[in-house]
């Protein structure tokens, strides 16, 4: 999964976000990566963003994690107000062992993440070696791939987060 926060006090709500995963029903953490500010993308008049990527382990259906995402969202004070705009905590469902779906509701792997960064940089401290479905290739190799300015990252302190 991967976790965004713009708004408050960012690295609070990525933890808190943590916390929630960790109280789902039939999920379990395996690892967690380092944390990194990056700049907004789409709507760029908005603070940096608070990134990390989360492994873990799900005993139940892509959908029904998806439900349980959107609920640890909300217990965080996600509102969707507009598309990009600034958010409390952000959870997308970026992969799913090696299913690959593509419904109303939910896509994966996530479409957006082989572009950025804040999503490739983390997913290959935990898993580098990962040849992601669709795209027959690493984290690595989709960072490779993206321009200079596209890969700008500040590293936070594992432990300001963890």
């Amino acid at each position: 999964m991967g976790l965004g926060s713009n708004l408050g006090r960012p690295l609070d709500y990525l933890r808190a976000g943590v916390e929630g995963l960790e109280a789902l029903p039939g999920f379990g953490l395996l690892g967690r990566s380092s944390c990194y500010l990056t700049a907004p993308v789409g709507r760029t008049d908005q603070p940096a963003f608070a990134n990390a990527v989360v492994h873990g382990m799900y005993d139940g259906t892509a959908l029904e994690l998806l439900a349980g995402l959107l609920q640890v969202e909300a217990a965080q004070g996600r509102q969707r107000l507009e598309r990009w705009g600034p958010r409390t905590l952000d959870l997308d469902l970026l992969l799913f062992g090696e299913q690959i779906l593509d419904l109303p509701e939910l896509r994966v792997p996530h479409p957006e993440m082989c572009r950025r960064a804040f999503v490739l940089v983390p997913l290959m401290e935990l898993a580098p070696e990962l040849v992601l479905p669709v795209w027959a290739k690493t984290a690595g190799q989709l960072l490779d791939a993206l321009a200079p300015e596209e890969r700008a990252l500040q590293k936070v302190e594992k432990m300001a987060w963890a």
